[in-house]
């Protein structure tokens, strides 16, 4: 291909070790996905917006597709595309681009960051907290701000704070046809709704986002545990029905977040905030662990750390080997402790899984142990070849933020309700993708469906997307209803009317 005139950035082109280095995604490295084709016509890095209208230009004239992509984390490599089309990398397009100020609201004092797309999460909240600020967002720090923010933004601050996209004030875009466009609720409402949870990379060019963030003199006295136990069923079922507690009470104080995780053998353990020599074998690898985050934070005046709090963490904490004491600290201090520093959990192929449901049931019905016997055959057992990397996080309850938030404009599924995230990943060597998959079949077999033990009903989340790469034919595993999905396809049809930004079949299907 003929690289396109007048673009300032680079532009790589197939069959290149520069091309080879920059279609790498999460969802492909190591192979996955490979089957779907994802290697883009044309690799551009923009370094200004003019380049990217340079290249939508080209795209329209030669009525091929574009894809966006900012860190490249989707599971399924949806920020990518085929060798009919092109791809704009936007990480390090507008790298650094940053400014705060302040708006006051009679007695209250709100603070408002502007940021570009173009940054990291772990760069991000660092950024943030060198200046007493927060904001909630996702776990893993090599995620950039683009794709997260229209993807929801979930992370552990998710029943204290909501999700990232709640906070968003301005969406600044460039259009299939070149404009740019500052989106809020009030001006453009419908490309806001749309932008935020409707399909990301299919309604125009996010680069820059306003954000509220919250700040540390408001939430002072907040506390924080990251415990860690050698992998034991019983602590993995105790914890996990923790879990399952918070998101059946619906008067469970929002003031709390609790995610359960289970790390594999081979884990970085440093990565995991667990940098103990006496805990790796001779490969200087670690042992498969369960490790626990739990936040308490005052959310209004007078909230006070009681007995109630201190039971809870008292009570997760139990026969912790390291890590079970509450730590008391500023919240800008305490988000980091909940980011992932490495690009992946483990640098091989994988079969990928992120429930949710709404159930408020799993106590009666079991989940908890159900779910601790599909870890456990796999964690410890194979070394060599399967490896479990998992999320069990609550979301739920009457009084949480991300119930409380839902409807607030975007449109952003399963927020009325839901009470679980659940993310089972399973990474295989080159031999045993068939293990990875028959052990993901039946967790989908008995863990989702009319008789699910997990949830009735197939929810899933567009960042964590798994199986068919057609969105169209399975709308209603993202979307809650018919009405919203053809709602959003309309919107597409307004701000995406050649299909532009069709780069691939996981997307809302423009109304005809």
């Amino acid at each position: 291909m003929v690289k396109i005139t007048g673009i300032t950035g680079a532009q790589f082109e197939a069959d290149t070790p520069e091309y080879d280095t920059a279609r790498i995604q999460y969802a492909t490295f190591g192979g996955n996905h490979d089957d779907q084709g994802l290697d883009p016509l044309l690799i551009i890095k923009p370094k200004n917006k003019d380049d990217i209208k340079l290249a939508l230009a080209y795209a329209n004239e030669q009525r091929i597709a574009v894809a966006i992509r900012t860190g490249g984390h989707q599971y399924s490599g949806a920020s990518s595309t085929t060798s009919q089309n092109i791809q704009i990398d936007l990480s390090e397009t507008f790298a650094g681009e940053w400014f705060s100020t302040e708006e006051i609201d009679g007695e209250h004092k709100r603070s408002l960051v502007r940021v570009s797309v173009s940054w990291r999460l772990n760069d991000f909240n660092a950024m943030l907290g060198a200046n007493g600020l927060f904001v909630p967002h996702g776990q893993c720090g090599h995620v950039m701000l683009g794709g997260h923010v229209q993807t929801g933004g979930y992370g552990q601050l998710g029943r204290s704070f909501g999700l990232l996209s709640d906070h968003v004030r301005t969406l600044e875009i460039i259009t299939h046809d070149g404009q740019e466009l500052e989106v809020d609720r009030t001006h453009f409402p419908e490309l806001f709704y749309a932008m935020l949870g409707g399909s990301p990379g299919n309604f125009g060019v996010l680069t820059h986002v306003t954000l509220e963030v919250h700040r540390d003199q408001d939430h002072q006295g907040a506390r924080a545990m990251k415990a860690g136990w050698l992998y034991d069923p019983a602590v993995m079922k105790r914890l996990t029905d923790m879990v399952v507690q918070m998101g059946e009470d619906d008067n469970f104080p929002a003031n709390f977040d609790l995610c359960v995780s289970v790390i594999d053998h081979g884990a970085d353990l440093p990565a995991h905030g667990f940098d103990n020599p006496a805990l790796r074998d001779s490969n200087d690898l670690g042992p498969p662990m369960i490790v626990v985050y739990a936040q308490w934070v005052p959310l209004t005046p007078g909230e006070v750390f009681d007995e109630r709090a201190q039971q809870w963490f008292t009570e997760l904490g139990q026969g912790a080997f390291q890590g079970n004491t509450i730590i008391e600290a500023p919240m800008s201090k305490i988000t980091p402790m909940w980011i992932f520093p490495n690009p992946r959990e483990y640098n091989l192929p994988y079969v990928k899984r992120a429930y949710v449901t709404n159930s408020k049931t799993l106590s009666k019905d079991g989940w908890a142990q159900w779910v601790t016997d599909r870890c456990t055959q796999i964690v410890g057992k194979h070394a060599e070849d399967l490896h479990l990397a998992v999320q069990l996080q609550c979301f739920g309850g009457g009084l949480s933020k991300f119930k409380i938030n839902a409807d607030n404009g975007t449109s952003l599924s399963w927020r009325r309700d839901s009470t679980i995230v659940a993310v089972l990943d399973c990474f295989h060597d080159e031999d045993s993708k068939v293990d990875a998959e028959q052990w993901q079949n039946v967790n989908d077999e008995q863990g989702v469906g009319p008789k699910g033990i997990f949830s009735r009903e197939d929810r899933r989340v567009l960042w964590g997307s798994y199986g068919e790469w057609d969105l169209d034919k399975v709308w209603n595993c993202y979307y809650e209803d018919r009405e919203k999905y053809e709602k959003l396809g309309e919107i597409r049809k307004i701000y995406d009317p050649n299909g532009v930004f069709t780069s691939n079949p996981f997307s809302v299907k423009r109304a005809v």
